[in-house]
């Protein structure tokens, strides 16, 4: 019993332990086995109630978790041992009644040590001791007769405790070999077999195991021995991420369960450490005085919260693309923060994976290099959401005839995972003119890579034809479309507003007029190009709608 069955009690003890003065401890202790001597299985009892017994203290913590009286005896019983080993040993002669020794209590009892030591689990109370300069435990005698008390069939039957004969022993291996062929494991054998002999579980186990460490060769449960290949491993490995029992994962290998742990153990670290690590090293990060700054909030991060509280998508910005007004843009300085904290955190899990060797991994650096890892995700995270808006404006500035956007943002995206990983924040740059080369440099390869795609792999006749320009257009037939369609054009304008009629026209260049950016329109009218991009794309909805009421075909 050395594993807490919850969580909150095992904070709790913790924090006794560690903070709590000696003889606060000492005061804890004893309520702590009063309360275990008053717990009854059958019923429930809520955290905070457990924790005011004990520490006096009414905590706010879970305050919906409702314990079991079976696993707060177990947990208490826990938490006991550990506060009795973190209090100094009594001189005996100080204590405030009589301290029986282990083997006084045994023979109170005619019950074994180990039988004693087993009642301690149960929550028979004792303390440390210091008895002729040398360390004791000690069981006060109010607590060895409440015990006997509240425990009066165990403690009569293990009085009643006779050693086994050599023919129960014969019975025992007999009957043990007979189930384990059937394919039982130890535990279902013990079980099996106390239950019909009405001795305990324990006994049987040791006579099975006495037996087979004598009889290697005729053993019930031969020993598997000799290391286990990596397959092997994996497979352990797999079947226990796939939630199988772990008993059943040792039985099917022969093995024990500590040694199952220790191969999950090593595969899980050997699978962390593989992993590599690349990052833009900086000669700062060795410096152990700056690391409270890298690991620190960057630069104006509650502003930076309360936008992103508030963040709402244009209302003229069509549902699918809302999720790209769903973090604000950052400043150059928050820019830098968060690249060098990412590189920072990326240098920390290297140094962490350099020195760890998986066969002697601590589950506590294993921790740290997977919590290490999210961090690392989060801040990247941050980053590309952060620089969505570009990604999106750059493929809609390289969508052409036959091009899919979706594809182009798809291609954009992975180019801009790339560029955050890449990317040297100490040569002073912005991150948006590294990403923007990064993304149409890719562009400059896929875009003709798809197109030659497309012509190799065509299929039909009318796919084809469909697919070339028709040359051969006559030249007067086309002036005289671009005429009727410019009319078309102009006359749905007339139901715009003036402001928005002479936006769409300066942004189309619809008159002649060469085609004007958002930021000189801006200018022209003395408004934010943002507020133009929004009145533009409102009007040109409204002049879809139009048409569409009026049976026009928009060119």
């Amino acid at each position: 019993m050395t594993e807490f069955k919850h969580d909150a009690l095992k904070e709790l003890t913790d924090q006794q332990v560690r903070f709590a003065p000696a003889g606060r401890r000492a005061e804890q202790l004893t309520k702590a086995e009063k309360l275990l001597a008053e717990i009854a299985a059958e019923r429930v009892y809520p955290y905070q109630f457990v924790c005011f017994r004990v520490t006096d203290f009414r905590s706010a913590a879970h305050p919906d978790l409702l314990i079991s009286g079976r696993d707060l005896s177990h947990d208490l019983a826990v938490m006991i041992r550990r506060l009795e080993r973190s209090l100094p040993p009594l001189p005996v002669e100080l204590a405030a009644e009589p301290m029986l020794t282990l083997d006084e209590v045994s023979r109170r009892f005619n019950v074994s040590t180990k039988t004693v030591t087993r009642w301690r689990l149960l929550g028979l109370q004792c303390r440390r001791v210091l008895r002729d300069g040398q360390r004791q435990l000690g069981f006060p005698l109010s607590a060895v007769e409440g015990f006997a008390a509240q425990h009066r069939s165990q403690v009569e039957r293990g009085g009643r405790f006779r050693h086994l004969s050599d023919a129960e022993k014969d019975d025992i291996v007999l009957s043990a070999k007979r189930l384990a062929a059937g394919g039982e494991s130890l535990t279902e054998v013990t079980r099996k077999i106390a239950d019909r002999l009405g001795r305990s579980a324990e006994a049987v186990r040791y006579t099975i195991k006495n037996f087979d460490r004598a009889h290697p060769d005729a053993a019930v449960f031969p020993r598997q021995s000799g290391p286990l290949d990596a397959a092997t491993k994996q497979r352990i490995y797999h079947a226990y991420q796939e939630g199988k029992p772990m008993d059943l994962i040792a039985k099917r290998f022969k093995r024990t369960r500590s040694s199952m742990y220790r191969v999950i153990h090593e595969v899980r670290a050997e699978q962390l450490v593989r992993q590599p690590v690349d990052y833009i090293h900086n000669p700062d990060f060795d410096d152990p005085m700056k690391s409270a700054k890298f690991d620190g909030p960057m630069p104006d991060e509650a502003e930076f919260m309360e936008k992103l509280k508030t963040m709402r998508a244009p209302k003229d910005v069509e549902a699918h693309m809302t999720y790209l007004y769903e973090r604000p843009l950052l400043t150059f300085p928050q820019e830098q923060h968060l690249f060098r904290k990412m590189n920072y955190l990326k240098h920390k899990l290297h140094k962490l994976k350099e020195r760890l060797v998986p066969a002697r991994a601590k589950t506590a650096d294993l921790d740290k290099i997977e919590k290490l890892t999210a961090a690392i995700t989060d801040v990247r995270d941050i980053l590309i959401e952060c620089n969505l808006r570009l990604v999106h404006k750059l493929a809609s500035q390289h969508t052409h005839a036959g091009h899919n956007l979706d594809e182009l943002k798809s291609d954009a995206h992975i180019s801009i995972m790339r560029a955050v990983e890449k990317f040297d924040y100490g040569r002073g740059f912005k991150f948006s003119t590294y990403a923007t080369w990064a993304i149409v440099k890719n562009f400059a390869r896929s875009i003709p890579d798809e197109h030659s795609h497309k012509m190799r792999y065509m299929t039909g006749h009318d796919e084809l034809l469909d697919h070339r320009q028709d040359t051969h257009t006559d030249e007067a037939d086309l002036l005289a479309t671009a005429e009727q369609a410019k009319q078309r054009v102009n006359r749905l304008l007339q139901h715009l507003d003036p402001r928005t009629r002479e936006v769409i026209r300066m942004r189309t260049g619809i008159d002649g007029s060469s085609e004007m950016t958002l930021e000189q329109i801006g200018q022209h009218f003395g408004i934010t190009k943002e507020r133009v991009r929004q009145i533009n794309v409102r009007g040109m909805k409204q002049l879809r709608e139009r048409a569409a009421m009026e049976g026009v075909d928009l060119p």
